[in-house]
């Protein structure tokens, strides 16, 4: 039954919009009643799959990228105290930086015939932080009598970090791999607005493109698939650390 929450409160504030909109006489082109928006997702889907699978390629690639530096660089402060206290403020700095107000720059420094580059480094900068965070974290989460096991036994820096920090470190990656793709998703998105160039078709051009021509109900109907394609990885992304936990837990 808890199951059925969610879409049974869907279902009443459809509803809702529904009878509010006819009932008041808004306009279409300031707030579609929620039909209308169903006939421009259903006139217009082929397109808007197309739009969001470009969005979410470029998300996932960002995603891939952003792990390997963030896995890598959260390493070399595990293994040097000295690369901890530079890299760290500098990750910090990245975290904070607002993604729309770098974006011109970094669309110059990739070229202007070359936007996807920039869309891509982009949502790196926006899903690094969480990872790199997961990754510091968890690698300074291991036990400390094992810690001091290891050092009786004369384990070098390398071989603590492989064989006991990273295994400890595993709920930690997996959770902030699971935050990092939801902002690697949100910073596509954006960067796609920043973009604002036809070149570059994933959703916020569609959006875009809806809104300087008026088409409210296109535009809600793109909102509508981002949505979905969020809660679908984000789906994803909880089963995978399910089954993650489950096999670390086993270990």
């Amino acid at each position: 039954m808890s199951r059925l929450a969610p879409f049974a409160l869907l279902a009443v504030l459809l509803a809702a919009w529904e009878i509010a909109v006819r009932a008041m006489h808004v306009p279409a082109y300031f707030l579609p009643a929620p039909s209308a928006v169903a006939v421009a997702l259903a006139e217009n889907l082929p397109t808007l799959v197309a739009a969001s699978w470009r969005t979410l390629s470029t998300a996932l690639v960002a995603l891939v990228l952003a792990s390997l530096i963030a896995q890598a660089l959260a390493i070399v402060t595990a293994l040097s105290p000295l690369a901890d206290r530079a890299i760290r403020p500098l990750a910090s700095v990245v975290q904070v930086t607002p993604v729309v107000a770098i974006a011109p720059l970094v669309l110059i420094w990739a070229g202007i015939d070359h936007p996807e580059r920039a869309l891509v480094t982009l949502a790196v900068l926006v899903a690094f932080f969480p990872i790199f965070s997961g990754a510091a974290a968890g690698l300074r989460s291991a036990d400390p009598d094992l810690e001091r096991l290891f050092a009786l036994y004369g384990a070098g820096r390398w071989q603590r970090v492989v064989r006991l920090r990273l295994p400890s470190a595993v709920p930690f990656l997996l959770e902030g791999h699971k935050v990092g793709a939801g902002l690697a998703l949100i910073g596509a998105v954006v960067a796609e607005f920043g973009a604002g160039s036809g070149g570059v078709r994933g959703l916020a051009w569609q959006i875009l493109d809806a809104g300087n021509k008026l088409q409210t109900a296109r535009m809600i109907a793109a909102l509508m698939v981002l949505g979905a394609m969020g809660v679908a990885l984000h789906a994803l992304l909880e089963a995978v650390e399910r089954a993650g936990l489950k096999w670390w837990r086993g270990r």
